[in-house]
């Protein structure tokens, strides 16, 4: 770990060999600074996808975490090199104001709980990262940000496919128009659920499938026009007699229209087998990705052909870009704001599913 003291010894280290015979020479590069994070709730992701990233982060390390199981995560301390001190529970969570070698935290828990624990964070005097879907109302977005912005401190939200190769890619195309003019995009997002799980509990989850992975299509339709949609169309099927839509819906499809007069149509299940695909219609030609935002395995292409980017780790993308933007104060490319829209978004559609009419955003 760099620290400021190293860094200082290593600085005068540096002038004194500018002294010495060979001054000039090829020299080793010092090492990356990584800030420290604490994830804040272990759960799949985490034990699956963000503790393995933070190994592998130039900028980012682990320094805490926040559990309700403190005794089955502490092996996970020693893996790490950390002291039993880097080890909070949700009661005493607010002490890790006290922690300096905790920077940025990462708030992995069910979307219910996103709200408190931003605020919570913010108010220790951390920088926050949250998954998707931000909240579950977007006053409770809306809550968030102006807590951080009180704080003085950034606030990024997860949208991982939004700094990967691949959908990049797709982006840039989707800029400069090698195919003419943008006509529509269509945008498939699904699962078969497991029975149990959190995401089909309404209190925690705030819906069902568009919330969890139909976010997928609504952002990337965002982020393909450059655009936020201007009204929604939307009709939901909900299932009294399947004990895993108690509330929530089974399956949704919904239109957005844009500013520029794109129409995208839009699915999500949570009873259908697994999609992820999309396809951006121009005038000329045609993106077609599937699966499109999976976290490896990517597969997209255009009338040119096949697209060829590097399979990566999106975490280690979406962290050490967080990081960056902290230590060189720079804007975030994923912010609170971003999604604030998504959420506003949601609610309009689940209006328009609910009364059947066509809703502005």
């Amino acid at each position: 770990m760099t620290t400021r003291r190293s860094f200082l010894a290593g600085a005068a280290g540096a002038l004194a060999a500018a002294s010495l015979p060979g001054a000039g020479q090829a020299q080793t590069a010092p090492p990356e600074k990584k800030l420290g994070w604490a994830l804040v709730g272990i759960g799949t992701l985490s034990r699956n996808q963000l503790l393995p990233a933070l190994k592998a982060c130039k900028n980012s390390r682990l320094a805490a975490i926040v559990t309700g199981h403190p005794e089955k995560n502490k092996p996970i301390l020693a893996e790490f090199g950390l002291p039993e001190t880097a080890l909070y529970t949700y009661e005493t969570y607010d002490q890790i104001a006290k922690n300096p070698d905790v920077d940025v935290i990462y708030i992995v828990l069910p979307n219910s709980m996103h709200a408190e624990y931003v605020i919570r964070g913010a108010k220790a005097g951390k920088h926050i990262f949250c998954e998707k879907p931000m909240a579950n109302t977007s006053a409770d977005c809306q809550t968030m940000i102006d807590a951080c912005k009180a704080a003085g401190k950034k606030l990024g939200i997860g949208y991982r496919c939004q700094y990967e190769p691949f959908n990049k890619a797709a982006i840039d195309i989707c800029r400069k128009r090698p195919y003419g003019k943008m006509k529509l995009i269509i945008a498939d997002h699904g699962f078969n659920i497991s029975p149990g799980h959190w995401r089909t509990d309404k209190t925690l989850a705030g819906g069902g499938p568009l919330m969890d992975i139909g976010i997928y299509s609504l952002n990337a339709c965002r982020y393909l026009t450059g655009e936020d949609p201007v009204e929604v169309t939307a009709q939901a099927i909900f299932d009294s007699k399947d004990p895993r839509f108690n509330g929530i819906e089974e399956s949704l499809v919904w239109t957005m229209k844009f500013p520029s007069g794109v129409l995208a149509t839009c699915t999500t299940s949570y009873s259908a087998a697994g999609m992820s695909r999309y396809r951006v219609m121009f005038e000329h030609g045609a993106i077609d990705a599937e699966p499109a935002t999976p976290y490896h395995g990517i597969h997209m292409r255009t009338n040119a052909g096949v697209i060829n980017q590097p399979d990566v780790d999106q975490f280690v993308l979406e962290m050490d870009a967080f990081s960056q933007s902290v230590m060189n104060d720079s804007a975030v490319i994923t912010p609170g704001e971003e999604g604030l829209k998504d959420m506003k978004v949601i609610e309009a559609i689940y209006k328009a599913a609910r009364t059947g009419e066509r809703v502005k955003v």
